[in-house]
């Protein structure tokens, strides 16, 4: 638990790096093109690149600390078990489903990577390269969801930052 923890909390580091390189890419874009009046080549990709590789790569960290959105009033309202079946029962769903896009975008990401395709811009980016944040990201978010499903299960934490005593 706590390598996968380790590690979520690096992805966020990086996927926040990620998004830093791609609000400088943009800045240096129109620098380029509004005060130098030339024309951009890789700032558009690389940019778009680095917002789904951060959005792939980051939501591990945001599942660690709970930053997604998050409807609790249900469980806010129930017992202690059915607040755990809840959190047990969501969890799971999300991870069939990370499970399931993993499952496509692996073969997905190996058919880039092995015909060594490219943007077809001017840059011609090695797909591979982004492409990789995705089965990256869902393989770290899966653990993470075990990660989670375990916490459940042997009682550590409970769903919604709860104790089994907590009453609306």
């Amino acid at each position: 638990m706590r390598a996968v923890r380790a590690v979520s909390r690096a992805f966020g580091v990086l996927a926040a790096g990620l998004i830093v390189l791609a609000i400088y890419a943009i800045c240096h874009m129109v620098w380029v093109r509004a005060v130098l009046g030339e024309s951009s080549i890789w700032q558009t990709e690389f940019a778009s690149f680095s917002i789904i590789a951060a959005t792939f790569l980051g939501a591990p960290y945001i599942l660690l600390t709970r930053g997604h959105v998050n409807v609790d009033i249900v469980p806010l309202y129930v017992g202690p078990p059915t607040r755990r079946f809840l959190s047990l029962a969501g969890n799971v769903v999300a991870l069939a489903f990370c499970l399931i896009f993993l499952y496509a975008a692996v073969p997905w990401w190996y058919e880039v990577f092995s015909n060594d395709q490219t943007t077809p811009s001017i840059w011609r980016a090695r797909l591979w390269i982004p492409y990789l944040a995705v089965p990256v990201g869902l393989g770290l978010l899966s653990l993470q969801f075990i990660v989670e499903i375990w916490q459940v299960l042997a009682r550590i934490e409970w769903p919604f930052g709860l104790s089994p005593g907590d009453r609306p």
